[in-house]
């Protein structure tokens, strides 16, 4: 097999959950090969770079085997490498996440017990 379509290595390499998903990442320009912006009938070979961009992380990997079926993810990650850099980038971007502030979300309508006695222990500390 000389090369195989973009969608269809996307998504047996797990990025993506339907090919579907892959074909439209592909059509908003998240995903590049070889530094530039590719659509899903695109043959990928082995060898190529590309950057995939999803909503949980950015991906910079190296193709090296293709694969029509979707199988295991200890399978799918052996199609791929993914670079130094790129590893480097999601762990730094891990980080900056977790240090972002998190918000409850506000209940509507009666607080419940719990929540009035949270507000009394609070309202006495001052």
């Amino acid at each position: 097999m000389n090369g195989i379509r973009l969608d269809k290595w996307l998504w047996a390499a797990r990025f993506f959950k339907t090919r579907t998903l892959a074909a439209r990442a592909c059509e908003l320009n998240r995903v590049e090969v070889q530094d530039h912006s590719a659509k899903a009938s695109r043959n990928v070979t082995p060898g190529d770079v590309v950057r995939v961009r999803t909503d949980s992380a950015e991906f910079t990997v190296k193709v090296l085997g293709l694969s029509e079926q979707r199988g295991p993810a200890s399978v799918a990650q052996q199609l791929y490498q993914e670079t130094d850099d790129s590893k480097a980038k999601r762990a730094e971007a891990a980080a900056q996440r977790r240090l972002m502030p998190v918000f409850e979300v506000l209940h509507e309508g009666k607080p419940s017990k719990k929540d009035r006695r949270r507000f009394e222990h609070v309202r006495e500390r001052f």
